[in-house]
């Protein structure tokens, strides 16, 4: 097994479940992906072809790198400057605590 395949396998489906989440999410920039879950672009892209099926796979790319996606944070505007909604307090062991 390769290290890229190892690094891939050590997330529960739990947590593969939300990386994907944070994928398809217009919003949420890589770097959040990689700053909750360590993975670059690339092995989320991985991730991603793993564990989607082709044409979704396809059609997730095509929107990643549209105008539409704000996935770069260099392509974000310059006043959103954070990684989560002003709702939630913390993002802890993957479990986001929301106001009550």
């Amino acid at each position: 097994m390769s290290k890229s395949s190892e690094t891939l396998n050590q997330f529960s489906v739990i947590e593969t479940d939300r990386i994907i989440e944070m994928a398809w999410e217009d919003r949420t920039p890589f770097e959040a992906i990689d700053f909750q879950f360590g993975l670059s672009e690339m092995k989320t892209v991985a991730l991603m072809r793993k564990n989607l099926k082709r044409s979704s796979f396809n059609l997730w790319r095509k929107r990643t790198h549209s105008g539409v996606s704000q996935k770069h944070l260099a392509k974000r505007e310059k006043g959103i400057n954070r990684f989560k909604c002003t709702l939630q307090r913390s993002i802890s062991m993957n479990k986001i605590s929301k106001r009550r």
